[in-house]
């Protein structure tokens, strides 16, 4: 997408607006495709938690992948956007008994990370086929709060439980399809994804009536010019070789899963947003937005970086700001950054602004969750509506403070 179609969309759609390019959804799908072309049967599962609006998953319907979700919510947001129940695996965390028998009625695939809850549905159901989320106690990630899979982790259940495991399995007669793990997001080093799979295939031989092998995923994009981002096909010949010599050695074609969510979508969204003041201190400019922390909070959240550019003014000088909110906490967006010069009425667009941005948007100050649109095959589609005061209040429920005094009677 071009700048000037971003600034036509801000003044057609309003702002703040979420923007997201299907081609590039679709360039990111067929790149991860491709680099594991040599595997007989790839599965790309989306990870709905990253972007769950219900066009952007019909979108990657239609490009033939299935979906990773994590909550029952998830689960019927993807049958609703028309994926079939065997496209769709349930990988929760923390979650009741009841949610997971919940999902596993509706056919999906289960995915457990916890020996009391493998224990507790096993026992009442051995005949529904369970995938098990390894924590192979492997550190990745770019961020403690991304890091999943080492030692301290809530997630998974750890490498030198399998025993434990195999007691269930025989205790319950369960069947366990799949083996799983996730080692954390901006994964850098190949090489430690590498050692985190020869972990995974060494607990796979463990069990003998596997149809699947699920490598999660944490691959890192580009968030600035010049940024490292995963070597998705280095990792593609190295993995498929390792996966497909497996495939011989454990005497059946398995599946190699991916549940890729930022990789897929980041680097399509820009998120806009205008200046509503441009304020000059003793020490600093300050570009203030008509955004906040309630749309965009991984910069607060993650410390994670957006690059920021003014598209009302691409070509002028520049200058230092920092790019602030309207929150009533701090909410720097970006600190001291070289900006084109702006000018207050200007439209700011926010990079990578795909995954985990709208998704963790939310109401704070009483403010509305901006729209979001798609452009897609160079036109503008709007799949959210922006939020009104009624969308804010629709699920209140008041109480009468109109209690009305009883007459006193005079002696």
């Amino acid at each position: 997408m071009t700048e000037n179609q971003l600034l036509k969309i801000a003044q057609d759609f309003g702002s703040p607006v979420y923007v997201y390019d299907a081609e590039k959804i679709e360039g990111q799908y067929n790149r991860l495709t491709s680099a594991f072309k040599n595997v007989k049967n790839l599965k790309i599962n989306y990870a709905v938690k990253a972007l769950s609006n219900i066009s952007i998953l019909k979108l990657l319907h239609s490009l033939g992948s299935g979906i990773d979700t994590v909550s029952l919510q998830e689960v019927q947001l993807g049958l609703a956007a028309g994926f079939s129940p065997d496209q769709i695996i349930f990988t929760p965390n923390g979650v009741s008994l009841h949610e997971i028998e919940q999902a596993a009625k509706l056919g999906v695939k289960i995915n457990i990370d916890n020996l009391s809850i493998l224990e507790q549905f096993g026992t009442k159901h051995p005949e529904v086929p369970v995938c098990i989320r390894i924590n192979p106690h492997v550190m990745a990630g770019g961020n403690a709060n991304i890091s999943v899979g080492h030692i301290d982790s809530k997630f998974g259940i750890s490498i030198h439980q399998i025993p434990h495991i195999l007691r269930i399995v025989e205790n319950t007669k369960m069947t366990i399809n799949g083996i799983h793990m996730h080692t954390g997001s901006d994964i850098l080093d190949i090489e430690v994804f590498l050692y985190a799979s020869e972990i995974l295939f060494e607990t796979a031989k463990q069990f003998k009536n596997l149809d699947f092998i699920d490598f999660g995923s944490g691959f890192k994009v580009p968030y600035k010019a010049g940024d490292i981002e995963t070597n998705i096909e280095e990792l593609g010949k190295k993995l498929s070789a390792r996966f497909n010599d497996f495939c011989k050695e454990y005497g059946k074609e398995l599946t190699l899963a991916f549940e890729p969510g930022k990789f897929l979508v980041s680097e399509s969204g820009s998120f806009l947003a205008q200046v509503n003041a441009v304020k000059q201190t003793t020490s600093t400019v300050f570009a203030q937005i008509d955004s906040g922390f309630n749309h965009l909070i991984r910069p607060m959240f993650y410390g994670s970086h957006h690059d920021i550019v003014n598209i009302s003014n691409p070509k002028g000088r520049e200058r230092f700001y920092t790019v602030v909110g309207y929150i009533c906490e701090t909410d720097t967006f970006g600190n001291n950054r070289r900006i084109n010069e702006i000018s207050e009425g200007d439209v700011l667009c926010f990079k990578n602004a795909g995954a985990y941005c709208f998704s963790m948007a939310s109401n704070y100050n009483s403010r509305f969750r901006p729209a979001e649109v798609l452009w897609y095959k160079n036109k503008a589609h709007l799949i959210r509506k922006r939020e009104t005061f009624e969308d804010i209040i629709k699920n209140q429920v008041e109480v009468d403070f109109s209690i009305k005094k009883e007459k006193q009677l005079v002696k």
